[in-house]
């Protein structure tokens, strides 16, 4: 689905650019013969609401031909908590120019802050934890420096904001990915039927011994962009797990009946002699 893109003009007066759209991971092979943890939840999917997004500002006077602007790339919860919960690190890949173009950030707040003078595609690697997804998913996201309206000088106090809307969908989670995350805010699940036994959750590797990794107090979020439409995702994103939920209550209850209306099979004859 490709996204939609916009223009707006921040609060501020600042330039910002915004998209959208929806990315749904590939479904995992069936794995029933594992652990119980690893079994996958058939028709159901977790959502997991994420923003990518460069600030730029000018560096007026003290702005050079090699070093214009201060600019900042990060992978942050559409609702500003923290993504530690499901993304494991994150590959930021910068123009060949740089010093070591290739940046790992191994823990949330997944960003890194640079100077420069021109504008480029820096590809995003998100990398999952173990229980949610054996594959990267790979983004890209243009890095703006320059306002739309270069009507005049640039301002050295209102940042170029660009963020792009991201909802990805997992298909079929795992039993133990699901315990884990069921009540954190940065995901979205559906409601599993009451007598619905899940495994113990099982804690990620180091995830306790981290930092704060939200970003709801984080410097830049004044520049941070409110998606108009990201909170009627977010319900219609609620609203289908709940459908799902309904979906998988009901299989359950045709399979029992189907068990109670199987023929009875017929007593083993005997022969009397």
């Amino acid at each position: 689905m490709p996204p939609t893109a916009g223009e707006t003009q921040g609060e501020d007066g600042g330039s910002a650019s915004v998209s959208q759209r929806i990315i749904k991971i590939g479904k995992i092979p069936d794995d029933s013969d594992k652990k119980a943890s690893n079994r996958r939840l058939k028709d159901v999917e977790i959502c997991v609401p994420i923003v990518c997004g460069t600030i730029a500002f000018y560096l007026g006077r003290k702005a050079s031909e090699s070093q214009s602007h201060k600019w900042t790339v990060y992978v942050r919860g559409a609702t500003n908590e923290d993504l530690g919960v499901v993304i494991k690190r994150v590959v930021f890949q910068l123009h060949p120019s740089f010093n070591n173009p290739t940046r790992v950030v191994e823990s949330p707040p997944f960003e890194l802050s640079e100077s420069g003078w021109g504008e480029f595609d820096i590809g995003i690697s998100l990398f999952f934890h173990s229980d949610v997804c054996e594959k990267q998913l790979d983004l890209y996201h243009h890095l703006k420096l320059y306002p739309e309206d270069e009507s005049g000088p640039q301002s050295t106090k209102k940042p170029v904001v660009v963020e792009s809307y991201n909802e990805i969908v997992f298909p079929e989670p795992s039993e133990g990915f699901f315990a884990r995350v069921q009540n954190h805010p940065a995901v979205v699940v559906p409601r599993l039927p009451t007598d619905f036994n899940l495994p113990a959750p099982v804690p990620v590797e180091n995830i306790n011994e981290r930092g704060r990794g939200d970003t709801k107090d984080h410097p830049l979020s004044q520049w941070f962009l409110n998606f108009s439409e990201a909170d009627e995702l977010l319900k219609l994103a609620a609203a289908r797990q709940q459908v799902q939920a309904h979906i998988i209550k009901l299989r359950r209850q045709l399979s029992m009946i189907d068990g109670m209306t199987q023929p009875l099979k017929p007593a083993s004859s005997y022969e009397y002699t």
